[in-house]
């Protein structure tokens, strides 16, 4: 896979979350998250699930037959995004958070899957199809899009929930970008001067992690840019 651009922005990405959730302490585990019922520990163990299913894809394989699905393709309404999948999300993740049990024991689970997943895309060859577990059958790249969406949207809400600037790398930053903003659309710093914000503030709110005012919508609905359903 690399040397790409989402290969470089996951790599850029992983180091960031990793090293902020190196520095959280004990007592932030049990802070609550932007996407409840989770805590931190709980938000950080679904990173760390959802980053780890690169491997899975892999291993399902991709096949001949079928539709390629986009990364923004991936994020289409459906059953995907049911109370029942969310449910069994949030279930696996508390979970692994009460296993696991410290800051630190989360924060190296976190950094190991970071690591397996880099390696599998640097050994990936130009090309690679795999199947996630909703059965997308996808370009590996597309796929490592959506993982580094779990990694940079993710870090958002920790971000949030524990009362620091959002450590959001502008490699991630730009890939995102191309996720939320349409095709032939506005460029990113149009957007930006639009909403008054920066580049992290403009994907919270493509992503709903920061609520829009009326202007702010209005000027979204101006250029064209809509909200992407991301669960």
């Amino acid at each position: 896979m690399p040397p790409s651009r989402t290969y470089a922005a996951l790599s850029a990405e992983a180091a960031a979350v990793c090293g902020a959730a190196a520095r959280i302490a004990e007592a932030d585990v049990s802070l609550p998250s932007p996407c409840p019922p989770w805590t931190v520990a709980g938000l950080l163990c679904h990173v760390v699930i959802a980053t780890d299913r690169v491997g899975a894809a892999i291993e399902a394989g991709g096949g001949t037959h079928g539709e390629l699905v986009t990364a923004r393709g991936y994020y289409r309404p459906g059953e995907r995004f049911s109370a029942g999948v969310n449910a069994d999300r949030i279930d696996i993740a508390a979970a692994l958070a009460a296993r696991l049990g410290t800051a630190a024991a989360i924060a190296a689970e976190l950094d190991a899957a970071c690591t397996r997943i880099l390696a599998l895309l640097a050994a990936a060859p130009a090309g690679q199809v795999v199947r996630t577990r909703h059965g997308d059958r996808m370009l590996l790249t597309e796929f490592a899009i959506t993982r580094l969406a779990e990694l940079g949207l993710h870090g958002l809400d920790l971000a949030i929930a524990l009362g620091r600037e959002p450590w959001l790398t502008a490699e991630a930053a730009a890939v995102l970008e191309d996720l939320l903003l349409p095709a032939g659309g506005p460029a990113p710093a149009q957007v930006a001067e639009r909403l008054g914000c920066d580049r992290a503030g403009v994907i919270a709110r493509l992503t709903g992690r920061v609520a829009t005012s009326p202007d702010e919508q209005a000027g979204l609905t101006e250029l064209g840019v809509a909200a992407l359903v991301l669960g």
